[in-house]
């Protein structure tokens, strides 16, 4: 074989690092670290040492790590890391509809629940411009109950691509979330995968696909924020799979 019968060779290597804490936690990785030190040094390093744990899980939950979004037209991507736990079809909430919003009709809700383990920060599944941004005030059920999506404090997200595809995704608080941190606003311009904002301590994000998109994900399995494929434009069947 001569060197003009060889196959590319791959010189780019990726190597794993360890993830940067967000902005938004480092001030409550600080008070839990001086909780901790106050205790290891001047009070019960009994008590200290379980502190200084906890003070590396708020870290951790903190975590923001890198991720690479495929790009193509029509994909719509996973805004959050978790578990799927729900895929029904249901009307989109009326904090979506209107004028220059989704339209009437059934949609795909895909709910991806994440644990307090999980990264809890959130991205955009299209690229386009931010059309609307709706907090709204609401109790703190168990984010893994359906009715949540309507009873919980949330925040709805809509994005209009160049295409005219609009996908809205929600933020919903759950039973240890507390706030909801928006980092995006109507008239911005984001790129898939972008990150948009974050709920503190465990919650859940719905992602509404219209009508002729069928999910990509199934019941059961775990997404990466900015990464899994849960849609695809022109797609209209589900795959299929089995826990295992």
């Amino acid at each position: 074989m001569t060197s003009l019968d060889k196959p590319d060779l791959v010189t780019t290597t990726v190597r794993w690092r360890w993830p940067s804490v967000h902005p938004e936690g480092r001030k409550f990785v600080v008070i839990a670290g001086a909780i901790a030190a106050a205790f290891l040094f001047f009070i019960s390093d009994e008590i200290g040492w379980p502190l200084l744990g906890v003070t590396i899980w708020v870290a951790a939950f903190f975590r923001d790590p890198v991720r690479t979004t495929p790009t193509g037209e029509g994909l719509i991507i996973a805004p959050a890391d978790g578990l799927v736990t729900m895929i029904a079809t249901v009307p989109p909430p009326r904090e979506l509809t209107g004028d220059d919003a989704l339209a009437d009709g059934l949609y795909t809700r895909v709910s991806i629940f994440m644990s307090v383990f999980d990264v809890h920060i959130n991205r955009t599944p299209i690229p386009g411009t931010v059309i609307r941004v709706a907090y709204i005030p609401g109790k703190f059920l168990n984010a893994d109950l359906d009715k949540a999506s309507e009873d919980n404090e949330r925040q709805h997200i809509l994005v209009e691509g160049a295409n005219g595809l609009r996908i809205g995704f929600t933020q919903i608080a759950g039973l240890v979330a507390r706030r909801i941190v928006p980092w995006v606003k109507p008239g911005d311009a984001v790129a898939a995968g972008q990150r948009v904002g974050l709920i503190r301590f465990g919650s859940r994000v719905d992602v509404y696909l219209p009508a002729g998109i069928a999910p990509q994900v199934i019941l059961g399995q775990r997404t990466i924020a900015g990464e899994t494929i849960v849609g695809r434009a022109g797609v209209a069947e589900a795959p299929e799979g089995v826990s295992q």
